[in-house]
């Protein structure tokens, strides 16, 4: 019995010629008009892929909860999307909602780098990183237990989504074969037979 857990990044949230800044748990900031046409985009690809959720969870923020609703409508899927902090961003510390240039500048590209690849988080940022894996674990043992064989749809965001691989129970293979950020409005695929698997990671509608 086949459960699938579609895991997608919310849309952008700003616009051409907007200074982007890092954009994390505090930050609450809606979609701009090009996230919500991702959002529609996501939509159209769940129809299309024969992914229409039977549940869905976002996190508490509006970037997420757009996403979802817009994706939902898109879809022709009547169904209420359920919010849970276990999705919210990170809090990227002393960086949050700071232009991108002054964040290279504070912590380096290196450093950067490291999270990106590794998942190594940079000095001055606010992530317990073994707290998100446990709820992605725990997160993934509940679906199985109450939506066993179900379509489970989590919008969330790029620094939550990049430890959902920890659930095949091999992340350093996972991250050594794939990128570990999810663009925005992209999406991942997770299924579970036996275990929990990657099917497709980081595709954009």
């Amino acid at each position: 019995m086949k459960t699938t857990l579609i895991i997608a990044r919310h849309g952008n949230t700003f616009s051409p010629g907007d200074v982007v800044t890092r954009v994390g748990a505090r930050t609450d900031m809606p979609l701009s008009p090009s996230g919500l046409e991702q959002a529609t985009k996501l939509g159209l690809y769940l129809r299309e892929y024969n992914l229409l959720p039977d549940i869905v969870f976002t996190s508490s923020l509006r970037r997420t909860k757009q996403t979802a609703a817009q994706a939902l409508a898109t879809a022709d899927v009547q169904c209420m999307a359920s919010a849970i902090s276990l999705f919210d961003e990170i809090d990227y510390g002393v960086d949050e909602n700071k232009p991108e240039a002054e964040v290279v500048a504070r912590v380096g590209e290196a450093a950067l780098k490291a999270w990106d690849e590794d998942a190594i988080v940079p000095k001055g940022w606010n992530v317990d990183v073994e707290g998100i894996v446990r709820g992605w674990k725990a997160f993934g043992d509940e679906m199985l237990r109450g939506f066993g064989g179900k379509k489970i749809l989590v919008v969330t965001s790029n620094g939550i989504a990049r430890f959902a691989p920890h659930l095949t129970g091999d992340f350093e293979g996972f991250r050594q074969s794939h990128k570990l950020k999810l663009s925005t409005g992209a999406l991942a695929v997770l299924a579970h037979n036996r275990a929990w698997t990657v099917e497709v990671w980081n595709v954009k509608p």
